[in-house]
């Protein structure tokens, strides 16, 4: 009889702490302080209002803060993996922490949604998938545009880090398809508080556009710095600088530039034919709702897009496993590539076994910044 109560006593623990545990757990690293905190910032909040369960199971969301630094945001990750034992990572925002991260997860089995464009090795994506749209995509869109306007040179001002390098890279490759000219290359490192040199190269050499690749409140720095040296040719922006941080930070000097963007952040002023409308003007909706007017931007849109992803995914993973087991993980990732034609916020994804970018060329929206804010080009 004692036994048979110990037993009863035992299994009843047991269900208590099996009800009590939640069912899938989301490990979040984002930079929350340092250079790219503008980028991380709004994934948290876009993740905090997220429902509480995903098809019936109880979400346990751990944030991270990887402080823009890639030692950091490897040991985020390797936490989760190890100590917390999530289903899945979503970040980091900021590609040189995104990077390195991708070691720690694939080693782990951990499927990575990454918040950051960041490019790997062919090969070592198995685990790793990006919610923004390729440099490639937006390269597309940014040179369409340019040739459009007539640009036949071009001057390049971009950190010095992968993200940099990727988008030169892109660049270059779509400016010798449409014939404009690459006149002059600059690279200043995140931390820098001054781009005056690399600017006295660039309008040395004349170009009829500059391209700056920087990202949240970093990006106001060479924006103010090409503008102080009196250029007078059109300047463009990446998709990690089409945040309110941008005019916040360059003021009137803001004014006028093109901005490459997803879809999300200008759902209004999108047609209605185009396909990410609706999930876009949900995403601002609820956004500025829990957050006010005007406070959507590119990155709290992929924290949106990641709902979405899982929530098409996990119930095909849950057929196959349970969550919180290596079998659940690998089913999960196996569910992102088969999930097919997805519309998102940002657009039209569909992720496969060969490629875990994803989007078409059709994505890239052009803007320019008119009165402090973002309109779309026609």
């Amino acid at each position: 009889m004692t036994f048979k109560k110990t037993t009863l006593a035992a299994v009843m623990a047991l269900m208590a702490m099996g009800m009590a545990r939640a069912d899938i757990t989301i490990g979040v690293v984002q930079p929350l302080t340092g250079p790219a905190s503008g980028l991380g910032i709004p994934v948290k909040n876009g993740i905090a209002i997220w429902p509480k369960t995903i098809a019936g199971e109880t979400l346990k969301v751990v944030v991270l803060d990887d402080a823009t630094d890639p030692t950091t945001g490897v040991k985020d990750a390797q936490r989760l993996v190890t100590e917390d034992k999530v289903d899945v990572i979503v970040g980091s925002s900021a590609t040189p922490v995104a990077i390195p991260m991708a070691d720690v997860t694939a080693e782990a089995g951990t499927p990575q949604l990454s918040t950051a464009p960041a490019g790997l090795p062919p090969g070592k994506d198995k685990w790793f998938f990006r919610l923004p749209q390729s440099n490639d995509v937006m390269a597309f869109a940014v040179v369409a545009h340019m040739k459009k306007q007539n640009v036949k040179t071009v001057g390049f001002l971009g950190y010095t880090d992968a993200y940099g390098e990727l988008w030169l890279k892109a660049l270059t490759a779509e400016a010798a398809k449409n014939g404009i000219k690459i006149v002059a290359t600059e690279r200043f490192a995140r931390a820098d508080t001054s781009v005056t040199g690399q600017v006295l190269k660039l309008t040395s050499a004349n170009p009829d556009a500059i391209l700056i690749v920087a990202s949240g409140s970093g990006a106001g720095m060479p924006q103010k710095a090409v503008m102080e040296r009196g250029y007078k040719g059109k300047v463009y922006q990446t998709h990690a600088a089409a945040t309110q941080d941008l005019m916040r930070t360059a003021g009137k000097d803001a004014e006028g530039t093109f901005v490459v963007s997803g879809p999300a952040t200008v759902a209004e002023q999108l047609p209605d034919s185009h396909p990410s409308k609706a999930a876009a003007v949900a995403f601002v909706q609820g956004y500025e709702k829990a957050y006010g007017p005007g406070s959507r931007n590119q990155f709290a849109g992929h924290a949106a897009d990641a709902l979405t992803v899982l929530e098409k995914a996990v119930p095909v993973a849950l057929k196959k496993a349970k969550p919180g087991t290596p079998e659940f993980r690998a089913a999960l990732r196996d569910a992102f590539e088969g999930m097919g034609r997805t519309v998102l916020a940002h657009g039209v994804l569909n992720w496969t076994a060969q490629d875990h970018w994803g989007y078409t060329t059709e994505t890239g929206v052009m803007l320019k910044v008119v009165n402090g804010a973002f309109k779309v080009e026609q």
